[in-house]
């Protein structure tokens, strides 16, 4: 084999098209292979789940930035001395009202934490994995939600989701269940594809759309009957005016039962096993 020869044929082992498919990042991150990859998506985290025996879930929604009560004071704090240095500036004097209103919601992160150690420990009992508490993987509510599993010595999901600014899981999901995702839909497909009930903490846009989408198949019978749980009344009441809805009529009056609220971890819990007592008694 001549020079040239060998040159030519080591050119062929290190193009791109003579790798392994499978293994070419490049030509898999291309436009025209988006379903491929939202293929992927959906086939890697239902195989994961299904071989580490997660029957069903309870997903746990809310906002990033409702922390724990030290973490909420600590940042008020922070902002606070900052205000100091200039008192006549607006923009910092509405940093410390929002810093104020995140440290009143702080009880709210201790409730998710309980929520998701009482129905964790109520349901994974000798290796079964029922009720399995499932997190958008993430801060706030959602590191709470996975951390009440984790001190109670029990598994939990995360679904976290590639954004412009970094995002890292918490530390509290199961290694082994813990899944990136790239595209919104395949995700959210993920969280309701096994539950049996959704709780919704206080929160913001991707709170509210992740809510409406659940509603949304709930209304239109797309999706397993679910209970859906507001968690907190005030907050919710005053963020969305349901009632007014069906007043207008865009919205029919039993629309207003695809819900409820709840005020405590153990609210929320009753409200959701019995429905699905109920569910089950009405069975033939």
């Amino acid at each position: 084999m001549t020079s040239r020869e060998q040159q030519n044929q080591q050119a062929i082992l290190n193009s791109a098209s003579y790798t392994l498919a499978e293994l070419d990042t490049e030509f898999l991150g291309r436009d025209d292979l988006r379903p491929v990859r939202m293929q992927l998506e959906l086939l890697k985290p239902e195989k994961l789940l299904t071989e580490q025996q997660i029957h069903s879930t309870i997903v746990v929604f809310g906002g990033t930035q409702i922390v724990e009560r030290e973490e909420a004071k600590r940042r008020l704090e922070a902002v606070r001395e900052e205000s100091a240095q200039s008192p006549q500036d607006a923009t910092l004097q509405r940093k410390v009202a929002r810093a104020e209103r995140r440290l009143a919601k702080a009880g709210y992160y201790e409730a998710a934490c309980q929520f998701g150690k009482l129905v964790s420990s109520a349901c994974q009992i000798n290796g079964e994995c029922d009720y399995v508490i499932t997190t958008g993987g993430g801060p706030g509510i959602m590191e709470a939600a996975n951390r009440g599993a984790y001190e109670a010595g029990c598994k939990s999901v995360g679904l976290n989701i590639t954004l412009p600014s970094e995002q890292f899981p918490n530390p509290y999901i199961t290694p082994e269940l813990c899944f990136q995702f790239h595209y919104f839909a395949m995700r959210k497909m993920h969280f309701l594809l096994r539950a049996r009930a959704l709780v919704v903490f206080p929160g913001g846009f991707g709170t509210l759309d992740e809510l409406f989408d659940a509603l949304t198949l709930r209304q239109t019978n797309r999706m397993q009957a679910i209970p859906i749980v507001l968690f907190g009344r005030d907050y919710w009441q005053q963020v969305i005016d349901f009632q007014f809805l069906a007043d207008e009529g865009v919205i029919a009056d039993e629309h207003l039962e695809l819900f409820n609220f709840a005020e405590t971890p153990e609210e929320a819990w009753d409200t959701i096993r019995q429905f699905h007592q109920q569910a089950s008694s009405s069975k033939p």
